[in-house]
């Protein structure tokens, strides 16, 4: 009988885990370069002489690579990534990734997000502009171009996940392995006057709420009836002395 109730212990531990991950996605369905977090649980098998008894993991959280839509603004410092790969940006933990496109410039002429963190090329370092030196173009190799001369390039980098990762602000992460720069790759890229939607389909989510929700609270009851029981066997026990 307690090994029942471990068994829903770690089934209704996961499923906590699971409910914190779908409502995070709703809250950002609409998140400028948003990606989701997925759960990935595992079975673990008890060493038992008579039967198995299957518990479950809390789970390894994972981002999906899915890719989200992209929305023309015609703004010349709103950029998208075509592919697997993310911009860099200085924050205050550190250097961040972040598929958050829309840019701006300081009166130094600085490229920064909204936040005010600078962006970084490919080595690492902010991207210095003027503002007063004409319109700001993309070329097709990354180069940003002011009165057709090459003044800077945006950095792209590849993120390794496998290490583990944790979120900073709304779209940004930040990777336990570093990120490299990403160079001579086709199949990543940035484009011009779009911005990445969030990739999370909130219909879906929603209804992967619900039915977490429901199993959460179905294990919740089961495990008070089994409480009960083990109460009442308790009771009859000691009344038999």
């Amino acid at each position: 009988m307690q090994t029942g109730l471990y068994v829903s212990l770690s089934s209704q531990l996961a499923l906590d885990r699971r409910l914190t991950t779908l409502a995070d996605n709703v809250a950002n369905s609409t998140t400028v370069g948003f990606r989701a977090t997925e759960v990935k649980f595992n079975q673990v098998v008890s060493d038992q002489k008579v039967a198995d008894v299957a518990f479950v993991s809390q789970g390894n959280e994972f981002l999906s690579t899915r890719a989200g839509g992209m929305t023309e603004t015609g703004g010349t410092l709103d950029f998208a990534i075509k592919g697997d790969a993310w911009f860099q940006v200085e924050t205050p933990s550190g250097p961040t990734l972040t598929r958050d496109g829309r840019f701006t410039l300081t009166d130094a002429g600085e490229l920064v997000t909204l936040n005010g963190y600078a962006v970084l090329d490919a080595g690492g370092g902010p991207i210095q502009l003027d503002a007063a030196n004409g319109p700001i173009l993309l070329s097709a190799d990354g180069q940003l171009n002011q009165n057709g001369q090459p003044i800077a390039a945006l950095g792209l980098f590849s993120a390794d996940l496998s290490g583990g990762f944790t979120r900073a602000g709304n779209s940004g992460i930040i990777t336990t392995i570093a990120p490299e720069p990403v160079v001579d790759r086709l199949d990543a890229g940035v484009v011009q006057g779009y911005v990445e939607e969030s990739n999370v389909n909130a219909i879906g989510e929603m209804t992967q709420l619900i039915q977490v929700t429901r199993a959460f609270e179905s294990i919740a009851s089961l495990l008070r009836d089994s409480e009960e029981s083990m109460n009442e066997a308790v009771r009859t026990l000691g009344g038999s002395r």
